[in-house]
């Protein structure tokens, strides 16, 4: 079929277009700003690129006539406009008028379970947003969800960054709220697996997880994920107001998302049961395993290839390098630095040189100050060493490091850290723009982690500058000695 989605750049959106092409549909994304959308996006033959704003009707024509199902998944929880409730009707309006006119059958829309009397107003807008949308004209499909757990969700992020920087929290009553999460994977199989079926035509269902559950909990069971120990106290004292400022001062979420998820979080989300799990054939995933999955596909893990392993030593990666790729940003520390380069074969050649024998190159002294205590701590310390002076593979040993991605003509090398850490460590070097460019990047795991950060940050000042440095250090070639005559003295 041929399948429209809006939101292509959204949280769902980016994850249910690969869905849909893997169903052998071909996807059609809008998307407000063209250089927003995904780069591989061009060099597929089933994706459609078009550039449209649901606020601004004159450029929906843009979107082709030829459509079976459409997708609406636009919402934003953090609009900055007072007035966006009525904003998310205008674009619901202006999507209803231009569909209705293309030879779509069915329109297949993500709203939130509104069945509580007092509604948030994001949760009023979304069914607001149900009602515009209702059309004689095409099929209407509404699922409405509650908290959806996945990677990179606001909802697991703030809950991760409470859970990994508080070991003991005084958190408003609003914890106690019920709610029943659903796993993206989940809201991904129900949304895939409604396109062109007959059967819900029509029709509204609650999607939800098999666990009634209050956000206290959540975040408990969350912190035993992560083997974590939690203390929560819940106080009647914390107004909406200071329950947003204490979000966004903890948290990485904005004030204006703390404000929203406040909002909506005083509410309760209980979803109405219905044959929806057996009609689809979906079985939810609890709250437990929804986080331990969310944990395996985040960033460093979303890759899809496989390396084989060719370990020397016992670590902290007994297997799938693969998993650590594609280094985290979110919730990461990071020092960076880039130098101009004058010979890259010849900085090339140190990067794969490094440690072992020929040592970091700068502070020797203090590279090995920390293996002593890594081993101390019952770490593998500075011992393995590298098996080549020279060659690096993936999966090799270095010092306590593991080799991770290396590619001499993507002029990249990234290690990832098997030293004891309070955390995750990776330190990237790669040559762009005649540029050596080396990242230390550091993921914390609770407050340990990031005392330990700022507690080497004064050492990583030089010892990362002082490497750089002489990596991109053109080095004087060794000349033969040769015989000179008297009368050139």
């Amino acid at each position: 079929m041929n399948i429209l989605v809006t939101g292509a750049t959204g949280y769902i959106g980016k994850r249910l277009i690969p869905f849909l092409l893997n169903e052998g549909h071909t996807v059609i994304c809008v998307v407000r700003d063209k250089l927003r959308a995904e780069k591989s996006y061009a060099e597929d033959e089933n994706i459609l690129v078009v550039e449209a704003d649901f606020l601004k009707p004159e450029t929906l024509k843009n979107i082709p006539k030829k459509i079976d199902v459409a997708y609406y998944l636009i919402h934003s929880m953090s609009n900055s406009s007072k007035d966006f409730e009525s904003l998310e009707e205008r674009c619901a309006i202006n999507f209803k008028d231009y569909i209705e006119t293309t030879d779509v059958k069915q329109v297949i829309y993500l709203s939130g379970i509104t069945n509580e009397k007092k509604l948030s107003k994001h949760l009023r807008s979304r069914k607001n947003v149900e009602e515009r949308l209702s059309s004689k004209q095409y099929a209407l499909t509404i699922f409405k969800a509650g908290i959806i757990v996945g990677s990179g969700s606001s909802s697991f992020e703030i809950i991760r960054d409470l859970v990994e920087k508080l070991p003991f929290m005084i958190a408003p009553k609003w914890l106690n709220t019920k709610t029943q999460p659903l796993a993206v994977r989940d809201v991904l199989s129900f949304l895939t697996k409604a396109a062109g079926n007959k059967t819900v035509y029509n029709t509204s269902y609650d999607v939800f997880g098999p666990e009634i559950i209050t956000y206290k909990e959540m975040l408990l069971q969350f912190a035993q994920v992560r083997g974590l120990k939690r203390y929560i106290l819940t106080v009647p004292v914390m107004t909406p107001k200071l329950s947003s400022y204490w979000l966004y001062f903890v948290t990485s979420t904005s004030y204006k998302l703390a404000t929203s998820l406040v909002d909506s979080m005083g509410v309760q989300i209980i979803g109405k049961k219905s044959n929806i799990n057996e009609l689809l054939n979906v079985k939810p995933l609890t709250y437990k395993e929804a986080v331990e999955l969310a944990f395996e596909k985040i960033e460093q893990n979303s890759i899809v290839s496989s390396w084989k392993d060719s370990m020397v030593s016992s670590g902290r990666l007994r297997n799938s390098l693969h998993k650590y790729v594609n280094v985290p940003k979110f919730g990461c520390f990071t020092d960076y630095k880039e130098r101009e380069v004058i010979d890259a074969k010849q900085t090339i050649d140190k990067i794969w040189s490094i440690g072992g024998k020929n040592g970091w190159y700068y502070g020797t002294v203090l590279w090995r100050i920390r293996g002593y205590i890594d081993k101390l701590f019952g770490g593998i310390g500075l011992r393995r060493g590298r098996t080549s002076p020279t060659q690096l593979d993936a999966g090799d040993a270095l010092d306590f490091w593991r080799v991770i991605f290396a590619d001499k003509k993507q002029q990249k090398l990234l290690l990832y850290a098997e030293m004891r850490l309070p955390g995750e460590a990776w330190l990237e070097f790669k040559i762009e723009d005649k540029k050596l460019k080396q990242t230390a990047t550091f993921r914390p795991r609770g407050l340990w982690g990031r005392l330990y950060w700022y507690a080497v940050l004064p050492f990583h000042g030089f010892i990362f500058t002082g490497m750089i440095n002489k990596l991109v250090n053109v080095e004087p070639q060794k000349t033969t000695p040769t015989t000179k005559n008297v009368s050139d003295l």
